[in-house]
C-alpha cells in the first residue's frame, strides 16, 4: 500500500514536472517571439524616423532653392508663408505615421505574450 502510494506520488510529480517544463518552454518561446518582434519594430521605427528626417531635409533644401530664385521681398514672404503652412500639414501627417507605426509595433510585440497567456489560462482552466 505504501509502495503503491509512493509510486503514485512519483508519477504525479513527474507529470507535474513535465507540464511545468512544457509551460516554461512555451513561455520562453513566447518571450523570444516578443523580443524578436520588438527588435524588428525598433528597426522599422528607426527607418521611419530616418525617412521622415530625409523628407524634411529635402523639403528644406527645396524651400531654400525656391527662396534663392525669389525676385522680391513679397515673393520671399509668400514662399515662406506657404512653406510654413505646408510644414504644419506635413508634421501632422508624419506624427500620424509615427503613431500608427508605434501602435503596430506594440501590438506585434505583445501578441506572442497575449497568445501565451490565453493558452496558459485555458490549460489551467482545463486542469482544474
Amino acid at each position: 500500500s505504501v509502495r503503491a502510494m509512493a509510486e503514485n506520488t512519483v508519477n504525479q510529480t513527474r507529470e507535474a514536472y513535465e507540464r511545468g517544463k512544457e509551460a516554461l518552454d512555451e513561455s520562453i518561446n513566447a518571450l523570444e517571439r516578443s523580443f524578436d518582434a520588438a527588435g524588428q519594430g525598433a528597426t522599422a521605427f528607426n527607418r521611419k524616423l530616418i525617412d521622415i528626417a530625409q523628407r524634411n531635409l529635402n523639403s528644406g533644401f527645396d524651400f531654400a532653392k525656391s527662396l534663392a530664385g525669389a525676385k522680391t521681398f513679397a515673393e520671399i514672404m509668400e514662399l515662406q508663408s506657404a512653406f510654413i503652412r505646408n510644414q504644419f500639414e506635413v508634421f501632422a501627417s508624419q506624427a500620424a505615421e509615427v503613431q500608427e507605426l508605434t501602435k503596430k509595433i506594440a501590438a506585434d510585440a505583445s501578441e506572442p505574450l497575449k497568445d501565451q497567456m490565453t493558452k496558459s489560462f485555458e490549460a489551467a482552466r482545463k486542469a482544474s
